[in-house]
């Protein structure tokens, strides 16, 4: 039996979804058949228009699309300025007040608490310095991700940007390939540190080299079926086909077809495209692209660089990066400058003062991270202390603590109806918390803690050092929000997901069974080991004795169930429906 999700693209999917959000806008939130809803949210997705949870009626949030994480100074200064007119909601939040924007995983920007009606005007003043959100949700290819200083490192392997531009141009705007089985991600990346995370996308390439007609050539290797969610991960597979930056768009897009025609579109629960590499297999892939969506003969892999693989791989900082923060010199003598972003949450103000901060001491180009941080490129020498001196810097540093620096999390139950525990407040009281009770070795720079609010783990939690996953809980006879507590996850040469070795522990116990854990590893390692080394030799029952949990003086802002409240910090019955100014439509109906 066909999947309603499927029926319901089949009537209406891609550009044409436009359309009827305009009209929706036009006519106000009501406008749309109570029995509809879901059918248009779902479609709605394609356009980046994502409906926020129950109990936050006529809210939405917008998902922008800017490959590789591409921005300029003018554009993030349309974004901030978009923040405050409209994303701001009928409640605050306690860390982070009202207006701000998210930096997301996959290189972009989401904003929160928008109204459908002023949907128009908010597409209209991006669109005006060339962003978009299309095709940022729903079944879709999803924001192509790769190292966000492509062309820029001076240790790059191969410029994979004129690759991510050409499937940006002709795959992605593709209307006859919007309508996927699931969602799908595509990464590219030519640097030597990994940072594009190819074994965690649907297809990635990875740098590579190989001889051909006795000359070295520079190009990429394939990996398809890489996935995180549902507890199913997958690290993607390696397709044996080496491909030139000439002929990589091809390939991929052979991939892309092959999955779209035929991939399973009935079963939603197994119809990722890593399940779809685990049915057919790699060589009967390899050899369907050949015989039916190539017209050139593919080559055998080529010789990786994945021993050199840095980004998130748990190895020292000695032996590479393992992210974007901090100054880095470019290829052309000049600098960019990457900031840690607490948990990737700016204000709108940070946001506009961010872009002032790109026009006025580099070129105006700027990149987002898939950690969550924003570069600021192309700046001379002369300039660099007058960045660093810059106030907004005090706040969101290239020289953060350990904590900061290694802090990721999703959006969570403020927004997610998929989610079971509030995210970005906790851990940023987490963050704190730890600043203040746990000292780590001078040597210690990186400490991976992921939280995703559930098991679809948009915060990739199975790909941290320690991963956090929402769950629920009964503490004294109460309902309480819970973490499942995992170690020893990360991206690199051998990829590995988290060990789980505490579930379902209260969240205001959860800081001290870190400490706990971190004081033993700060005691036992040997010189120079990294956590994710210390968890591979120390073994899964010992970890399980080392992290106990334990009450502590920190104070969780949310305890007690935020998935059950229409918003997690604010009590009482929410004001949702609204209408285009805020004001409760209940309220009208009764006068």
């Amino acid at each position: 039996m066909t999947n309603k999700k499927e029926t319901w693209k089949e009537g209406m999917y891609g550009d044409e979804v436009r359309e009827k959000i305009l009209e929706f806008a036009e006519a106000g939130w009501e406008s749309i058949p109570e029995d509809e809803r879901d059918m248009w949210f779902s479609r709605f997705k394609f356009w980046g228009v994502f409906h926020q949870r129950s109990g936050q009626e006529s809210y939405f949030m917008l998902r922008l699309a800017n490959a590789n994480g591409q921005l300029t100074a003018e554009q993030l200064r349309a974004v901030g300025e978009v923040a405050a007119e409209y994303a701001r909601g009928p409640a605050s939040n306690p860390e982070f007040g009202d207006a701000w924007i998210d930096l997301t995983t996959r290189q972009s920007i989401q904003l929160h608490w928008l109204k459908l009606e002023d949907v128009p005007a908010i597409w209209e003043k991006l669109e005006g310095v060339g962003l978009s959100s299309r095709s940022s949700g729903g079944d879709t290819m999803r924001n192509i991700s790769g190292c966000p200083v492509a062309g820029r490192d001076e240790h790059e392997f191969v410029d994979a940007q004129p690759v991510l531009d050409e499937i940006t141009a002709k795959l992605r705007a593709d209307d006859d390939l919007a309508n996927m089985p699931r969602k799908f991600n595509i990464s590219v990346t030519g640097c030597r540190e990994g940072c594009a995370q190819d074994s965690i996308n649907g297809i990635g390439l990875e740098p590579a080299e190989k001889t051909v007609d006795g000359e070295a050539v520079r190009g990429f290797n394939v990996r398809v079926g890489g996935g995180l969610g549902g507890r199913e991960p997958r690290r993607a597979r390696s397709l044996d086909v080496f491909v030139t930056p000439e002929n990589a768009y091809d390939v991929v897009r052979g991939f892309v077809e092959l999955y779209f025609e035929h991939g399973d579109r009935e079963n939603r629960q197994k119809n990722r495209s890593r399940f779809f590499v685990d049915e057919r297999g790699t060589d009967a892939i390899r050899e369907r692209l050949q015989a039916s969506y190539v017209d050139f003969d593919l080559r055998r892999a080529g010789d990786d660089l994945r021993d050199e693989y840095t980004y998130n791989a748990g190895k020292a900082p000695s032996e590479g990066k393992h992210d974007h923060v901090g100054v880095h010199e470019q290829t052309d003598g000049r600098y960019y400058v990457g900031l840690a972003v607490p948990i990737g949450r700016l204000t709108a103000a940070e946001t506009v003062r961010l872009a002032d901060l790109a026009a006025a001491h580099g070129s105006g180009e700027m990149r987002l991270t898939r950690r969550q941080n924003p570069l600021i490129l192309d700046v001379p020498e002369s300039e660099l202390d007058d960045l660093l001196d810059a106030e907004l810097l005090d706040t969101h540093s290239p020289e953060p603590s350990v904590f900061t620096r290694g802090a990721m999390a999703c959006t969570g139950t403020e927004f997610c109806s998929l989610a079971l525990t509030e995210t970005k407040a906790r851990t940023a009281a987490m963050l704190r918390w730890l600043r203040a009770n746990v000292e780590l070795p001078d040597d210690v720079e990186q400490i991976k803690i992921h939280y995703s609010g559930c098991t679809a783990d948009c915060g990739q939690a199975m790909t941290a050092d320690i991963g956090f996953q929402g769950m629920r809980a009964r503490k004294d006879g109460e309902m309480v929000e819970a973490i499942d507590v995992g170690v020893g996850g990360g991206i690199g040469p051998e990829p590995s997901f988290v060990e789980w070795i505490r579930q379902r522990v209260p969240a205001d116990e959860v800081p001290g069974l870190l400490r706990n854990l971190l004081n033993a590893f700060a005691a036992d390692r040997e010189a120079g080991q990294t956590f994710r080394e210390w968890v591979e030799v120390t073994g899964e029952a010992a970890l399980v004795e080392l992290a106990e949990p334990e009450e502590t003086d920190y104070e969780d802002p949310c305890l007690h169930d935020a998935k059950r409240s229409w918003y997690p910090f604010a009590d009482g019955e929410g004001p949702a429906p609204t209408d285009a100014d805020g004001t409760p439509t209940a309220t009208e109906s009764d006068d």
